[in-house]
Order: C-alpha cells, then sequence, then structure tokens
C-alpha cells in the first residue's frame, strides 16, 4: 500500500478533483481570503490559480511527496508565494494566532482525525480570522447516505482513507468555528460522491 498510497493516489486525486467542474467551486472556496493563509490538505495545488490578489502569502500542509511535486507548475505560475511548512494537519508546525486564513479542501473526509486538524487550526488562526472549505460528504438523502455507508470500506482502501459519510458542517462548528456561509447541493457525477458542502466561518474573538 505505500507503494500505491505515494505514487497512485495522488494522481488519482490530482484527476478526480482538478476537473473543470470544480473550478467553480474553488473560486467560491477562496474568494475572500486574504493575508498569511494555511492551507490543510495542499495536495498538487489545485487551489493555486485561484488564490485572490489580496492573499500575501500560503503556508501549504501536504504529506504526499508526488502530491508536493505535481503542485511545482502550479506553484511557479502564481504569483502568491507559497511555502510548504509541515506533512500534517493535525500537528501543524505554525505558532499561535499566526495566520488570518485558513483553507482546507476535500481534506475533512480524509484526515485520520478531523477533530484533531480543526482544533490545529483554530490553534493557529488569530481571532475573528476565517476558515473556507470545500468538501463532499454525506448526504441529507436516506438512500443516498446508505450506500455512502456500504461503499465506504472500499472507498477507504482505494482512496488513502477517504471517507463518505463525514459531515463538514457538523464537523466544523463542533470545532467552535462560528459559520457564517453555508451551501450544499450535489455536484454533477454519482450521488454517494457528489453531495458538496461550501463553508466560510470564523474563530471567535478572543
Amino acid at each position: 500500500m505505500g507503494l500505491y498510497r505515494e505514487h497512485v493516489v495522488p494522481r488519482l486525486v490530482d484527476f478526480a478533483c482538478g476537473s473543470a467542474g470544480f473550478d467553480r467551486w474553488r473560486a467560491q472556496a477562496t474568494d475572500g481570503l486574504a493575508g498569511r493563509v494555511v492551507e490543510v490538505g495542499f495536495g498538487s495545488g489545485l487551489n493555486v490559480p485561484h488564490y485572490p490578489p489580496d492573499v500575501d502569502m500560503v503556508l501549504a500542509v501536504e504529506p504526499a511527496r508526488l502530491a508536493r511535486k505535481l503542485a511545482e507548475r502550479r506553484i511557479a505560475a502564481s504569483r502568491v508565494p507559497v511555502e510548504h511548512v509541515g506533512l500534517d494537519g493535525q500537528e501543524i508546525p505554525l505558532d499561535d494566532d499566526s495566520c488570518d486564513a485558513a483553507l482546507i479542501t476535500f481534506t475533512l473526509c480524509t484526515v485520520p482525525d478531523p477533530a484533531q486538524a480543526l482544533s490545529e487550526v483554530r490553534r493557529v488562526l488569530r481571532p475573528q480570522g476565517s476558515v473556507h472549505f470545500l468538501e463532499h460528504g454525506l448526504s441529507p438523502e436516506a438512500r443516498v447516505a446508505r450506500w455512502q455507508q456500504r461503499i465506504e470500506p472500499l472507498q477507504r482502501r482505494l482512496a488513502d482513507g477517504c471517507h463518505l459519510t463525514r459531515d463538514p458542517t457538523t464537523l466544523v462548528e463542533r470545532a467552535g468555528f462560528a459559520m457564517g456561509h453555508n451551501e450544499q447541493r450535489y455536484v454533477r457525477g454519482p450521488k454517494p460522491w457528489s453531495w458538496i458542502t461550501l463553508g466560510v466561518a470564523a474563530k471567535p474573538a478572543a
């Protein structure tokens, strides 16, 4: 599984999550980002072309070596400097209150402990800093949710731990963030994989 995880999964994710159909959603997820941004689950840099002009720097957290390699050409073409600062979103090597915003896309489904990762995001964000997230997750339709539960064991094996039954909105709110914008809908594709949540939430003032 080491070779598969390191050499195959990053290419699959780059292909599946890099389709033109996701560009609009990525543009919305990054809208409003400014200053010093930590991106947890940076992947192959699919969000890089969508960083708005107000972003000064992106601090990338990404474990997959191949994904970081695939990101190089996108980083080279961007006006926003990107620095890889860590491998694990559950232990972000940044100071408390040191970032203006955070970006998380298609990551809460896979990180082993999403609550811990969000706790780390909250720690490194300044008071009233925002977390922008774009995730797939648990469908509100009972029939689809049952299929997600059936498929999830295989999904986790083939997609390096990716879950279909996590609810990103609940995870973010339980981590203590105040939800601002939250949009949920199906995108094109099989329903078990296509229930999408786009949101922005804020760390409460100290």
